[in-house]
């Protein structure tokens, strides 16, 4: 995940930091959890319910760091830079701060977002 140098330093604060926070895929899923143990937020998607992965072009309009969404469209960032949208279907389960979501797009801050694209798409 990629971190802005101030979001990093509040969000190791807040125990959701790099070194609590992955996004990881493997054969069979992509894996998004911000925060020690995903508290803040956390996911597993199967990969067959992604629809399409995109590199972001164009802002975000507002701005918004940490985990933060409405009607199963979820921000999950430490930076505005290098987001990635992946629509989802069927919704996969997701939680916020422990509450119970239902998950249809998904938008990351990566550090190697094209990587990441390459990697969902095989």
């Amino acid at each position: 995940m990629r971190y802005s140098p101030f979001m990093r330093v509040l969000l190791t604060l807040l125990l959701a930091g790099p070194r609590h926070s992955t996004v990881r895929v493997d054969d069979d899923e992509l894996v998004v959890r911000l925060g020690l143990g995903g508290w803040c937020y956390a996911t597993r998607v199967p990969r067959s319910s992604i629809r399409s992965v995109e590199i972001r072009t164009e802002r975000l309009r507002g701005l918004g760091w940490g985990a933060h969404g409405w009607r199963g469209r979820w921000l999950v960032n430490g930076s505005m830079r290098g987001l990635v949208d992946i629509a989802i279907e069927p919704r996969a389960r997701a939680r916020c701060v422990g509450w119970p979501i239902r998950l249809r797009m998904l938008i990351v801050s990566l550090e190697e977002p094209a990587r990441f694209v390459e990697a969902l798409r095989q």
